[in-house]
């Protein structure tokens, strides 16, 4: 296979870098937007007026008002903060606890290694929302339950990407210098093997937001998630649950839809071209 020359190379990095500064730009602007999403909303969410109730779109409500008539437009985009920021957080859950893990476990190794991969192999072992939903059932409903439930099946995965990236660096001529000069054991952590595998647990992290986004939704749809129609799945869970489909009340269901996919999708395409510019570097 012919080799790319390194104009092609070039062209490709820079390519790849407009477009994770389009994609990362969108989605700063999409996170801000759900912080101030309660100030931009044309209506009051909450506020019921049955005489407009169940309403298809107009010019004064763009996505139609449900069976309490409120504003639909205005429910999804207070349910943005509560979808994308829960997200967020589980993701950084996960992320930082998964790294301490698998670094502490990379580094000391012995039964403790043994032990925590152990569990890590057992958590692995089963599918992912299977096992949330049966942790969200037995801890009940609720923003707060669902995100322990989520975190318990993902944290896994980072500790083994730590853990092997640990094991990869404690190797490396560098660490053994740094060893022999007598750094400390926090330093050599803090100083030389986190920002040495950051950029893989980082661009790791990205990638997971659309997974996490969508079974977070799968929870609240499903009524395990958060309560009150404060999410895109809350929303869907409401219209699904109201017969909305054989209704043909599609304003109900359409907008969170594609809500979720468009943020899913975004941050998809954030982890995977971060992807691409850190092989390509």
């Amino acid at each position: 296979m012919k080799k790319p020359t390194t104009r092609k190379q070039k062209i490709r990095r820079s390519n790849v870098r407009a477009r994770l500064i389009i994609f990362g730009t969108l989605a700063v602007l999409l996170i801000l937007f759900s912080i101030f999403s309660e100030y931009l909303t044309p209506y009051d969410p909450y506020f019921q007026d049955l005489s407009i109730a169940k309403s298809p779109p107009s010019a004064e409500h763009l996505l139609g008002t449900d069976r309490y008539g409120r504003d639909m437009l205005s429910r999804v985009m207070v349910g943005s903060r509560t979808s994308i920021f829960s997200t967020l957080l589980l993701v950084a859950v996960i992320t930082t606890l998964g790294t301490a893990v698998g670094v502490f476990c990379g580094w000391r190794g012995g039964w403790l290694d043994t032990v925590l991969m152990r569990i890590s192999d057992m958590f692995l072992a089963f599918p992912g929302l299977v096992f949330a939903l049966a942790v969200a059932g037995v801890l009940g409903g609720g923003l707060q339950n669902a995100i322990i439930a989520l975190a318990a099946i993902s944290w896994p995965k980072y500790a083994r990407i730590a853990r092997s990236q640990t094991l990869a660096q404690k190797e490396t001529v560098w660490m053994k210098a740094a060893k022999l000069s007598g750094s400390s054991t926090a330093k050599l952590i803090f100083k030389h093997i986190l920002p040495n595998i950051k950029d893989i647990i980082l661009t790791r992290g990205a990638m997971a937001i659309s997974g996490a986004m969508m079974t977070e939704a799968g929870l609240s749809f499903l009524g395990l998630g958060e309560f009150g129609e404060k999410s895109w799945g809350s929303v869907l869970h409401y219209a699904f649950f109201r017969n909305s489909i054989m209704k043909k009340q599609y304003w109900w269901y359409v907008p969170p839809i594609v809500c979720i996919c468009v943020c899913v999708l975004g941050f998809m395409l954030i982890g995977y071209y971060g992807k691409i510019k850190k092989g390509g570097e």
